[in-house]
């Protein structure tokens, strides 16, 4: 089967290693909606986008998408299109649904830098969309200063944040979506922290989203 957003080509990433991983949609346990889902039932397909669509789209959002509710329904179309092919549990699947949001992301990006378009990025309201890890995280430093700290980070620390506070993944989910090491994904998020530590005033960093050890 065709992948060609590289989502399927990972070895299942086992429970033990991420185990903040969530058993449940809603009132459903994962697997049974999946298992629906695969099925073709419409109701499981439901669940899923309503439980993984409004963090993909801030994500694509916040990393400068000029049509993120077009690209989140792209993404999820090319998700819906692979489920047939997919195995493993939530912390896989959702592994899965950003590697392709990431891809399709990069695809939109590099059109538009070919192109020689600029926009700037401004932040979108959605009313929708439940308050996100990352108003958690970084709103008390308020929207402006918080991205403009995000944005300041070079891409591959920036991505690494973004994943991390608005997908809400492990390091190894990360490292999955990025293609890289959990190693260097490690190294990456260390070396953005310490530099958003140097931009902003001690003991208000975003450093202490990610206090409770998570990987």
């Amino acid at each position: 089967m065709a992948d060609p957003d590289g989502a399927l080509a990972h070895p299942p990433m086992r429970a033990e290693r991420v185990p903040r991983a969530r058993a449940t949609i809603g009132a459903e346990p994962f697997h049974a909606v999946l298992v629906a889902a695969q099925a073709g039932a419409r109701w499981a397909n439901s669940e899923l986008w309503n439980e993984y669509a409004p963090a993909v789209a801030a994500f694509v959002r916040s990393r400068g998408s000029r049509e993120p509710d077009d690209l989140t329904s792209e993404v999820f179309l090319a998700v819906f299109d692979r489920l047939g092919a997919f195995r493993g549990d939530e912390a896989d699947f959702r592994a899965f649904v950003f590697t392709i949001a990431y891809r399709r992301l990069t695809d939109e990006l590099r059109r538009r830098g070919r192109r020689g378009e600029h926009e700037e990025w401004q932040q979108g309201l959605d009313a929708r969309r439940a308050p996100s890890a990352e108003d958690e995280a970084l709103g008390r430093l308020g929207d402006r200063s918080a991205r403009e700290l995000i944005d300041s980070l070079v891409p591959d620390q920036r991505d690494v944040m973004v994943l991390r506070i608005l997908g809400d993944l492990t390091v190894d989910q990360v490292a999955v979506v990025l293609g890289k090491r959990p190693g260097a994904v490690k190294a990456l998020q260390r070396r953005a922290l310490e530099s958003l530590r140097r931009k902003i005033a001690t003991g208000r960093t975003p450093a202490r989203a990610f206090g409770d050890g998570r990987e």
